[in-house]
């Protein structure tokens, strides 16, 4: 069973429903209740009383007689697919909806830059979901300026958190292996929006792999297997097969342009080998053509390597390359991004930057504690980061 917030976690629109409901008569307080208990979200009957009393939610006033029609004339207004409130869940849709989009984009035959389109959207899924998450576990998750004030956007609606902010909450769901899939596809995102990436499809394809999977696998665990995504995203077949020259050719065929591999070899090379190990950060499958004595024990198309088998360590030995990581000083970092044409970006914006990223955080990756009296160097991946924000904020390091 998927884990609930219990308690009263009515939203102020359904608050305002039910004094309109308490105020035409006619339903006692379980009759109403009714309305706004779902699968995702218990509600203690408690609350009707606290709101009838007016012991809660004194201020908010009551929907019109027209929106309460409007909802009891639509309701339930559920998804087919999942049976979540289109209202009430629409954080969790969305984020499952993106998902499915993602997957289908990548898998669509004809499309050239699949690889890009699915990082974007998949984000996207993300974001929703651990909103969905924060929503649940009565986690506000928008940003705060001053004195705890709530920031806006430039339309007057509420600033909430990135994707990569909800990552450093410490309450986040998300384990260490699909936090680093996710930062990888994050840090490839800033490339993408900034530069021209031609075709990484073939490169990635393991990460965007974990990506999905992760997505999965966490949203069964906190919502229920109920919304997993196993029905609607069926194996993916095709025409052809390749030998080994066909391979080659392939890989020539598609080469990453330099700043591309740049990142993705410094991004793996940060991290330590059970992180690349690890199949939530990328996930690797042997396809092995499959024959058996009888004809029904052949019929499944891929054979599965039991990890920690000698099979798997082969596979291992050959996929990964443990290489020293280069490493830089705070200022070497700054120079770098100066030289590359942000003179103002200096040691005082990277200070503030790793403190706001919580970048020295071993988890991360980004850095290590040097062999020089205890002085911390950074990698290629803070670099890239670094890189990253100041191409976001040209206007102010230019």
């Amino acid at each position: 069973m998927s884990r609930r917030r219990r308690g009263n976690a009515l939203e102020k629109w359904e608050v305002a429903l039910i004094k309109a409901m308490l105020a035409r008569k006619g339903s006692n307080d379980q009759d109403i209740l009714a309305y706004f208990t779902r699968p995702t979200r218990s509600v203690n009957h408690r609350a009707i009383g606290e709101i009838r009393t007016e012991k809660k939610h004194k201020t908010i006033k009551p929907a019109t007689p027209e929106e309460l029609d409007a909802f009891l004339a639509t309701w339930p207004d559920v998804d087919p697919q999942t049976g979540l409130s289109v209202r009430g869940d629409e954080l969790l849709i969305k984020a499952r909806e993106a998902m499915i989009a993602a997957v289908h984009t990548f898998n669509g035959a004809g499309l050239t830059f699949r690889a890009e389109l699915f990082i974007v959207t998949a984000i996207i899924a993300w974001t929703y979901l651990l909103h969905a998450w924060f929503k649940r576990e009565g986690i506000d998750y928008r940003y705060r300026g001053a004195g705890g004030v709530i920031k806006k956007t430039s339309a007057g609606e509420d600033c909430y958190w990135e994707l990569g902010k909800c990552l450093l909450h410490e309450k986040c769901p998300v384990s260490r292996g699909a936090i680093a899939n996710l930062e990888f596809m994050i840090e490839l995102r800033h490339e993408i929006e900034h530069r021209s990436t031609n075709r990484i499809d073939e490169a990635v394809s393991a990460k965007l792999q974990a990506c999905c999977i992760n997505f999965n696998d966490i949203i069964i665990k906190q919502f229920g297997p109920q919304f997993s995504l196993e029905r609607r995203l069926p194996i993916a077949l095709q025409f052809v097969t390749f030998d080994t020259e066909q391979r080659t050719l392939l890989k020539k065929a598609s080469a990453l342009p330099p700043h591309i591999a740049t990142f993705i070899d410094a991004f793996d090379r940060q991290l330590a080998p059970d992180q690349q190990n690890d199949p939530a950060y990328v996930y690797r499958v042997a396809f092995v053509p499959k024959t058996a004595n009888r004809p029904s024990a052949a019929d499944a198309a891929v054979e599965f390597v039991k990890a920690g088998s000698d099979e798997a360590q082969e596979i291992n030995r050959i996929l990964l390359k443990e290489v020293d990581k280069k490493r830089y000083t705070a200022k070497q970092v700054y120079k770098m991004m100066q030289e590359e044409g942000f003179p103002k970006f200096n040691q005082e914006n990277h200070t503030r930057l790793w403190k706001e990223l919580n970048a020295k955080n071993a988890g991360k990756g980004f850095g290590k504690v040097g062999d020089y009296k205890n002085t911390w160097v950074w990698f290629d991946s803070w670099v890239a980061r670094v890189r990253a924000h100041c191409q976001e904020h040209q206007d102010r390091y230019k």
